[in-house]
């Protein structure tokens, strides 16, 4: 199963892309476990100095800012 981390305060943008990911993941029939990660040595352990960070399977794929959807698809491409 694909592990997805957003990385993030809490703010309004950690939320949009907690969102947009879910629906992309749910539009695509996908399973995946989406974890939110607050706490600020965590998020600054992936290297990620402005959130909303993203995190598939170990790996840092986006931060600041809100993804496009067109991103999040790619990030789930087969």
């Amino acid at each position: 199963m694909t592990s997805i981390k957003v990385l993030g305060r809490g703010c309004a943008n950690c939320k949009a892309t907690q969102k947009l990911i879910e629906a992309v993941l749910a539009a695509r029939g996908i399973e995946a476990e989406v974890e939110k990660v607050e706490d600020l040595p965590s998020i600054v352990k992936y290297g990620v100095m402005s959130t909303p960070g993203v995190v598939v399977d170990g790996k840092v794929v986006h931060a600041g800012g809100i993804p496009t959807r067109a991103q999040v698809e790619q990030w789930f491409a087969a």
